[in-house]
C-alpha cells in the first residue's frame, strides 16, 4: 500500500494476464499533445486566479495516514488473499511481489490493473486541464483514500463525496477539500462539520441546498453549534420536473439564496447540478440545461448574492456528458469573481466493460483519447454438468450486477496459457455461483480460472475491502483499501 510507484508501470493498457491492445489517447501532461502544447486550448486561457491562494487539497500529515493501511493485518476481513499471508502487514505482503495465479490468491478474488489505472488517471488530467476544468472526482465510486490521493496527485482540486460518513472517511485520511453534493440537514454531521471548520482553516467544504427549509435546518443546527466559521453552500438546481433532487426553477434557486443571506451561519459560494439527470437527455438537452445553470450563476453574481467568497464555484459533470459540460463551462460570461468551473466525475478511475463504455463521452470525441477497464474479478469453475453449462464460484456477494451481468473475458488453464472467452456467456449470478452458458466445442473445466469485465464500478469496489493491484505480467504490487 502507498507504493504509488511501483503500481503505475509502463501505459500498456494491458489487463493483468490477457493480450489486451494499448491504450489509446493522450497521457501525462509534460507529453507532446499536452494543454500547454496547444496555443489554442482553453487551457492557454486559464481562469484568473482567486483574490487569495486556495487552501491545500491535502493535510501535510496525508503521507503519514496513508501508510498506516500498510501496517494492517492480513487476516479473515480481506477475501481472495492467499491463506498462508494471515498475519503478515499488508506492506509486508505486497513487498513479496506475488504473483495473481501462482503465489496462492484463492478465487473469487477482485483485481485493478496497474496500468489501466494508471492511464485513466492520467488521461482525465490532462483533459480537464485542457478544457480549463477543476475536478474533484466523485468518491463514492471507489469509497478508497489512495486512490483520492493518487487522483489528487493527478491534479484534482479536492473530492466529492455524497453522505457524512464518506466525508469522515476523506478527512480521515487527509482530504481538505469536500465537495458533498447532497443537501446536509442531519444536525449532528453539521455539528462535526462545523466544528472541523473552526479547527482547520485550511479544510475547504461545500455542500448543495435546494430549499428554504434545508437552509432553515441547516443554520438552527449551525446555530445551535456555536459556528464561527460559515458553511459555504452552492444551490443546486434540478435537471428538470421529475429529475432526482434540486430546486425545480430559478425563482426557487433566488429564493434559496435569499434564505441563505438572510443567515449569519451560511455562505452562498456557487450553483451546481447534475446533468445526467435531464430527462430523455441527449446532447441538446443537456447543454440546454447546462446553459440555465450558466445562467443561474450569472444571474445570482449580478445580484450581488456572492458577497463575501473570492471565487464563484460552477460544478456539474457525471461520466455520460463531461464532454458537454467542458463546451458549456467554455461559454461562461465574466462575472465579479473568478469561476471554478468544477467537474465531478468520478467513474472514470476504474472505467468499466459495461455500463460506462458504451456512456462515456470519449466515444463521442475519440481524438481526446480513450478510458481503459481496469476491474477484473477471477473466478474458478468449481462445477460442468453439461456441455451447455458450467459454474464458477463468484457471485452477487462478489461482482457488480445492478445494471448488468458480469462479461466472461479469458480463460486461464492449468498449464497458465490464456485465451479468449469465446463462447462463454455469464447468464445468471446466485449469492455465490455465477452461471455460465456455453456453446459447442467449448473447452472449460474445473479449475479453470475464468477473468470477467463488470459494468458499474461503484457496486463492484463496494464487495471488496482490499483490492490487489496487479501488473500486466501478474504481479501484485500494491492493495487498495476501501471504506463503504
Amino acid at each position: 500500500m502507498g507504493r504509488d510507484a511501483d503500481a503505475t508501470g509502463t501505459d500498456t493498457g494491458a489487463h493483468p494476464g490477457t493480450d489486451a491492445p494499448p491504450g489509446t489517447g493522450p497521457g501525462p501532461a509534460d507529453r507532446a499533445d499536452s494543454p500547454a502544447a496547444r496555443p489554442g486550448s482553453s487551457a492557454a486561457r486559464p481562469n484568473p486566479p482567486a483574490a487569495h491562494p486556495s487552501p491545500p487539497a491535502t493535510r501535510p500529515e496525508t503521507p503519514a495516514l496513508l501508510a498506516r493501511l500498510a501496517e494492517e493485518r492480513v487476516d479473515h476481513r480481506f477475501k481472495g488473499l492467499p491463506p498462508d499471508a494471515d498475519g503478515l502487514t499488508v506492506g509486508e505482503l505486497a513487498d513479496q511481489r506475488r504473483n495473481l495465479f501462482t503465489g496462492g490468491f484463492t478465487t473469487p478474488v477482485l483485481t485493478l490493473s496497474a496500468e489501466r489505472l494508471e492511464h485513466n488517471l492520467a488521461l482525465m488530467e490532462t483533459y480537464a486541464a485542457r478544457h480549463g476544468l477543476a475536478f474533484a472526482p466523485h468518491g463514492k465510486t471507489s469509497m478508497a483514500p489512495q486512490l483520492f490521493h493518487r487522483q489528487i496527485g493527478h491534479g484534482a482540486w479536492g473530492v466529492t463525496l455524497a453522505v457524512p460518513h464518506q466525508v469522515w472517511v476523506a478527512r480521515a485520511f487527509g482530504v481538505g477539500r469536500i465537495l458533498l453534493a447532497n443537501e446536509l440537514v442531519d444536525a449532528a454531521a453539521l455539528r462535526r462539520i462545523s466544528a472541523e471548520l473552526d479547527a482547520d482553516p485550511d479544510f475547504r467544504f461545500l455542500c448543495y441546498v435546494d430549499s428554504v427549509r434545508g437552509v432553515e435546518l441547516m443554520d438552527a443546527a449551525l446555530t445551535g453549534a456555536g459556528a464561527v466559521r460559515p458553511l459555504d453552500v452552492v444551490v443546486e438546481l434540478a435537471a428538470g420536473e421529475g429529475a432526482r433532487t434540486g430546486a425545480r426553477t430559478a425563482e426557487e434557486c433566488a429564493a434559496v439564496a435569499d434564505a441563505v443571506a438572510a443567515t449569519r451561519t451560511l455562505r452562498l459560494a456557487g450553483v451546481a447540478g447534475y446533468e445526467g439527470e435531464v430527462p430523455a437527455a441527449d446532447p441538446e438537452r443537456v447543454r440546454a440545461w447546462l446553459r440555465r445553470l450558466v445562467a443561474l450563476a450569472a444571474e445570482l453574481d449580478a445580484a450581488g448574492r456572492f458577497a463575501g467568497v473570492d471565487e464563484v464555484v460552477l460544478s456539474a459533470g457525471g461520466s455520460a456528458w463531461f464532454d458537454a459540460v467542458a463546451e458549456v463551462f467554455a461559454e461562461v460570461p465574466e462575472l465579479s469573481r473568478p469561476v471554478l468551473k468544477l467537474l465531478r466525475s468520478g467513474a472514470y478511475v476504474s472505467h468499466d466493460d459495461g455500463h460506462y463504455k458504451e456512456l462515456t463521452p470519449f466515444n463521442r470525441v475519440p481524438d481526446e483519447g480513450a478510458l481503459l477497464p481496469a476491474l477484473r474479478l477471477w473466478a474458478q469453475v468449481v462445477s460442468r454438468p453439461s456441455p451447455k453449462q458450467a459454474f464458477a464460484n463468484a457471485g452477487k456477494r462478489d461482482a457488480a450486477y445492478d445494471l448488468d451481468l458480469p462479461f466472461a473475458q479469458v480463460v486461464r488453464g492449468d498449464d497458465g496459457a490464456e485465451r479468449p472467452a469465446d463462447g462463454i456467456t455469464v447468464s445468471g449470478l446466485s449469492d455465490q455461483h455465477t452461471w455460465l452458458r456455453t456453446g459447442p466445442g467449448v473447452v472449460l473445466a474445473p479449475g479453470d480460472w475464468l477473468g470477467m469485465g463488470l459494468s458499474h464500478p461503484c457496486t463492484a469496489f463496494d464487495k471488496w475491502p482490499l483490492i490487489p493491484v496487479v501488473r500486466a505480467d501478474g504481479t501484485v504490487v500494491d492493495y487498495i483499501r476501501t471504506f463503504f
